[in-house]
């Protein structure tokens, strides 16, 4: 079992077979994790489905800029999986560096959270600056000054994610998130609609709900990290003063380009939200159903690609290039083959997918449906190129590369993505079919050339050096 023997070692597999056997034991953890996350939020969706069309536009419009802003700053605190596995790669018992690593990396968490909480205080004016609905930009502006507090523990959370799953141990996340989805059930069943003794507080008990949630969370990793016997071995809450500025640096130099890539992709889907906005409030509430379900589809190859930066970077800090390329070409094959099944999901059974989310069959979701099953049809027609494009960029961040993918990805997604959808929801009859059209050549672009990038990593120098063995 996984949790019995730590997966890395300081030699990598030299066989194909064994490399994607040791992948998919690090990402299904990982991939079942991200399922289950997508779960928590998901039950806000429906939740807040049930208190109708407006309701579930304003937290559509405000999760949109919350989730934006969450990415990001897990993107930039994420530097922490390259580092902490190259550290593994070059001394298996790296002790002191892997604490550091996380250390500094919990510092950062907690600075981008007050910057980005101040961002979410200030959503009203940024709504109201792209033209929305008023009353949905009163009601999404509320609803996100009480989500905004569960910025700080979920980003420190997701560094604590990174040192278990470095070490071996992703079935911690697992359980973690399993017992996420309960607690975030129970506070939605009673917060939302008013049950066992409690008021009802409507879209703001959900955004509340969230938060209670993303604090249970974080005291869970603390409890479990500080109870186990070979995570506490690493001390990680011990003298969490002590600085250590060239560590940190380093986190900031690797991290940013991971976070404005991830806001780079992030923000092409909350910018399709804001156009959907413009267009009108039934395919907003369409876009966001249909979104939900690419965005499940999407945290399998997502935790594909996680592992695959810890198993590269492994292989990067013990200087073996042939593991690197057995870790690449063992997570590329697995994350692009799921999300072949998953287009195909999509795309035979649309109505039974969207009934996870709403009832296909109630007359007043009649048109909510019919917009979703369209985007839905377009979101299967991208799913190969993004599995391909999430897990290209996870095993040249192993490779410790982000400055350049971040490039293609402002490049692939606001030039060609966003323009593309701009130009065919406003300027022709397409409107929200030709947003989707445009989020999917933003995904066929940046994964042409991420893809390209990692094939010829050699001649671009990203490889170490064969003279450092």
């Amino acid at each position: 079992m996984l949790d019995q023997a730590h997966p890395l070692t300081a030699e990598p597999p030299r066989t194909f077979r064994v490399e994607f056997r040791e992948t998919l034991a690090l990402a299904w953890p990982l991939a079942a994790a991200n399922l289950l996350q997508m779960l928590v939020h998901a039950i806000d969706v429906i939740f807040v489905a049930r208190l109708g069309d407006t309701a579930l536009a304003a937290s559509s419009l405000g999760v949109a800029i919350f989730g934006l802003l969450l990415w990001t700053g897990t993107g930039l605190v994420g530097a922490a999986a390259p580092l902490i596995a190259a550290e593994l790669g070059r001394r298996r018992h790296s002790v002191r560096e892997v604490r550091r690593t996380v250390r500094m990396a919990l510092w950062l968490s907690l600075l981008v959270s007050l910057v980005f909480m101040g961002i979410c205080a200030a959503g009203g004016p940024i709504m109201r600056a792209t033209g929305q609905d008023p009353e949905l930009t009163h009601r999404a502006a509320g609803f996100l000054l009480i989500l905004m507090w569960g910025m700080a523990p979920m980003i420190a959370a997701s560094v604590l994610r990174i040192f278990v799953s470095a070490l071996g141990r992703p079935t911690i996340a697992t359980a973690i998130t399993f017992l996420a989805l309960f607690v975030n059930a129970l506070g939605n069943w009673t917060l939302v609609f008013g049950h066992l003794g409690l008021p009802a507080l409507g879209l703001h008990g959900s955004a509340l709900s969230s938060v209670l949630t993303s604090a249970a969370m974080l005291i869970a990793y603390v409890v479990v990290i500080q109870t186990d016997r070979r995570l506490r071995r690493y001390h990680l809450f011990g003298n969490w003063w002590r600085s250590e500025w060239s560590r940190f640096v380093e986190i900031v130099r690797i991290g940013t380009p991971i976070g404005l890539t991830i806001l780079a992709e992030a923000g092409l889907f909350t910018g399709a939200a804001f156009l959907m906005g413009r267009i009108g409030e039934a395919q907003l509430a369409g876009h966001t159903i249909a979104l939900q379900v690419a965005a499940l589809a999407f945290q399998i190859p997502f935790g594909v690609a996680q592992a695959a930066t810890i198993r590269v970077g492994l292989a990067y800090g013990a200087r073996d290039r042939r593991a690197i390329a057995l870790a690449g070409r063992a997570s590329l094959g697995l994350g692009i083959g799921f999300m072949g099944l998953t287009a195909l999901g999509m795309w035979l059974y649309p109505a039974t997918v969207l009934s996870l989310y709403v009832d296909v069959g109630d007359a007043k979701n009649a048109a909510l449906v019919g917009f979703a099953m369209q985007f839905l049809v377009i979101a299967a027609a991208f799913q190969l190129f993004d599995g391909a494009q999430t897990v290209a960029a996870g095993v040249l961040r192993g490779l410790q590369d982000t400055r350049i993918p971040m490039l293609i990805a402002v490049c692939g997604y606001w030039i060609a993505g966003y323009g593309t959808a701009i130009y065919l929801g406003f300027w022709t009859p397409l409107q929200g079919v030709g947003i989707w059209i445009g989020l999917a050549v933003g995904l066929v672009v940046v994964a042409a050339l991420l893809l390209n990038r990692w094939r010829v990593r050699d001649r671009l120098g990203l490889l170490p050096s064969l003279a450092d063995r």
